[in-house]
Formats: C-alpha cells, sequence, structure tokens
C-alpha cells in the first residue's frame, strides 16, 4: 500500500514538472537566488539554474509528444472494434503496472489482479 503510495506521488510531481507553473517556481527560486544572495550568483550557479531550465524544457516537449501519441493511440483503439477495453485505459496505471501487463499480453494471457 505504502509503495503505490509513493510511485503514484513520483509519478504526479513528474507529471506536474511538465506544467507551465514549474517554470513560475523556477524563475521565482532564480530571482529570490539574485535578491537575497547576490554573491553566491556566480558561473557556477548559472550553469545550475540552465540545467535545472533545460529539464524543465525537455520535460516540457516529453509530455507534449506522449499526449500527442496518447490521443492517436486512443482514436486508433476507439476505431478498432476488437480493441481491448482495459489496454485503451493503461494510461491511468503506474509504469510498473503496465510493464506487468505489456509482459502478459506477449506471452497471451491476461495480467493477474
Amino acid at each position: 500500500m505504502a509503495n503505490h503510495q509513493v510511485r503514484s506521488t513520483i509519478t504526479h510531481i513528474g507529471t506536474l514538472t511538465s506544467r507551465p507553473q514549474a517554470f513560475l517556481i523556477f524563475f521565482a527560486y532564480a530571482g529570490l537566488w539574485l535578491i537575497f544572495d547576490r554573491d553566491s550568483l556566480d558561473w557556477h550557479a548559472i550553469a545550475t539554474l540552465a540545467t535545472w531550465a533545460m529539464t524543465l524544457f525537455i520535460q516540457r516537449a516529453e509530455h507534449r509528444d506522449t499526449q500527442a501519441l496518447h490521443a492517436k493511440l486512443d482514436e486508433l483503439l476507439r476505431a478498432a472494434s476488437e480493441a481491448d477495453s482495459e489496454t485503451a485505459t493503461v494510461d491511468k496505471k503506474e509504469p510498473e503496472e503496465i510493464e506487468v501487463q505489456r509482459e502478459w499480453k506477449q506471452q497471451g494471457d491476461s495480467p493477474k489482479r
């Protein structure tokens, strides 16, 4: 139970980092650093902020691509009459649960609950 809660929380945090609000937090942090500790804002600090910013940009782009791919796959699943309804809702599961379902599908069975 606790393990599932931790995995769910980590997944949720990953999703939050792809939202525009994450950039607001980044700019607020950088601004507060500049206001309160300008002396420590050296090349190392700028590299740290640049790395954080690039991570947010990459996360945002990957999230957009993933959402577009899911929308396209959802449309294909709706169009295919023999599609498995459980597979159509797999994006609501945790990554570990998806891996188990994929393994079972590849073996031709259904996952055990």
